[in-house]
């Protein structure tokens, strides 16, 4: 039997709780890049750049005092939500007229 063919009920049920937090994460995901959408559109609106590197800095360096707060390591947080931004920004000009 293969180390990957094991299972016990409580590693079976741990791990069918991760596969709903990552349903939540992708659900979250898709608020934020929502929500990245309108703000696309308020800035088009008010006649703003779409790309704000100053405020993708500040999000990103925001979410890392978060982590810290959560105990997790920050750096490792920044790398998950550099993409994140990169995401939601993709959102926002794919939005432009």
């Amino acid at each position: 039997m293969t180390p990957a063919a094991k299972s016990s009920p409580a590693l079976t049920a741990l791990r069918t709780q991760l596969e709903t937090l990552d349903a939540q994460l992708v659900d979250v995901l898709a608020q934020r890049v929502a929500l990245a959408r309108r703000i696309g559109g308020e800035k088009r609106a008010l006649g703003l750049p779409l790309q704000d590197p100053r405020r993708e800095a500040q999000v990103v360096t925001a979410v890392a005092k978060l982590a810290r707060k959560a105990g997790l390591p920050e750096e490792s947080v920044r790398d998950i939500f550099w993409p994140v931004v990169a995401l939601c920004r993709r959102a926002q000009q794919d939005e432009a007229p």
